[in-house]
């Protein structure tokens, strides 16, 4: 494949978790940018695609719902046949996995470009080597590296979410039903993560922040979680102050994103609702231990607070020792952070990582 090729149809299979789907939308840009008559389709899982409703790169959405290799037989079979229909003259895979080459071979994507891994390089046309430094570079760049053989060079494009003016509104009025008004300042706080409890600050420390930052009579607190994480959230909220709203597990995807975007500042574990807020332009003060910031931090901007123990970056889902690297993040030491954000967003000044 070179850069010569024009294609007209293009579906572009996103990544299959929150975050990286997330960080995946600057492939999206440039493509348009690349082929702007292009019609361009974004392929994932259900409910993950609601995060692209809205998105002006793109022209349709293609769902499907997560099941024991991407759902019953009957749902493969009719996304295999709509994928035939379609005509798709060029395939992105912005996933590694084996069966999604699979699916845009036997639906008969024209050209398949994806890494080669997996043993899936015979599916692909062509297959592109991982980068030799994937663990030392950002996701994001990972990522837009794949479109290199189409002769799209690396760009500045940046992770993005659109949302509309009736969703924040909505957002700001049930905000306001728990006595949020818009001269309050607010802080969103995330204290879960999808991949395991390795990458979550502790608890009580979560609940030491919030205790100083109600000391501020004009600031709210609005906890977030998925339905994983509803009874920390829960315990973590118990018995303090109405000015502290618990909303975990109460949100869908996109009331989630638009609540981010009215936040002051998001304190949050490595997570997906981090590159939410970071795509969104929240401040965001994210807390890393057992995974790295050089490849899955806040691309845009955010303060990350990571110990850097000789134990870390290691990826596992819980600790085997002393979870010293999350340990040894102190309350003062976030809580400052936040502070720092919020006077930076004040003065209307960006509050950058570096």
């Amino acid at each position: 494949m070179t850069g010569n090729l024009d294609p007209k149809n293009i579906i572009v299979r996103m990544p299959n978790w929150i975050g990286d789907l997330v960080m995946a939308t600057p492939v999206l840009t440039d493509l348009r940018n690349a082929y702007p008559n292009a019609k361009i389709t974004a392929m994932c899982r259900s409910p993950l695609c609601d995060l692209l409703r809205e998105d002006p790169e793109i022209n349709q959405l293609l769902y499907f719902c997560k099941g024991e290799k991407f759902g019953p037989r009957a749902e493969k079979k009719a996304i295999i046949e709509r994928l035939k229909k379609e005509n798709y003259d060029l395939g992105v895979l912005l996933t590694h996995s084996f069966s999604s080459a699979l699916w845009f071979w036997f639906g008969k994507v024209k050209h398949r470009l994806g890494y080669a891994c997996n043993g899936r390089s015979l599916l692909l046309s062509p297959g592109v080597p991982l980068p030799v430094n994937l663990h030392e570079q950002h996701l994001v760049k990972t990522y837009k590296q794949l479109l290199l053989p189409l002769g799209i060079p690396l760009s500045e494009s940046t992770t993005r979410l659109f949302l509309s003016e009736e969703e924040v509104f909505r957002a700001r009025q049930l905000l306001k039903q728990h006595g949020v008004s818009e001269q309050s300042k607010v802080i969103g706080i995330n204290p879960g993560a999808t991949y395991g409890s390795a990458k979550c600050w502790l608890p009580r420390r979560f609940r030491e922040v919030t205790e100083r930052l109600l000391e501020d009579k004009d600031l709210f607190v609005v906890y977030f979680g998925d339905q994983a994480s509803a009874s920390l959230v829960k315990e973590i909220c118990q018995d303090l102050p109405s000015r502290v709203i618990n909303l975990a597990a109460m949100t869908s995807l996109r009331e989630l994103a638009a609540l981010i975007s009215i936040c002051n500042v998001l304190l949050t574990n490595d997570s997906g609702p981090m590159h939410i807020g970071d795509a969104l332009g929240t401040p965001v003060v994210a807390l890393f231990g057992s995974t790295s910031e050089i490849v899955t931090g806040p691309y845009r901007t955010g303060k990350v607070i990571h110990k850097h123990v000789d134990c870390s970056p290691c990826y596992q889902r819980t600790c085997p020792i002393d979870f010293r690297c999350m340990k040894r993040i102190e309350s003062d030491e976030v809580f400052q952070e936040i502070q720092t954000a919020l006077f930076a967003k004040s003065l209307g000044s960006p509050f950058k990582t570096k």
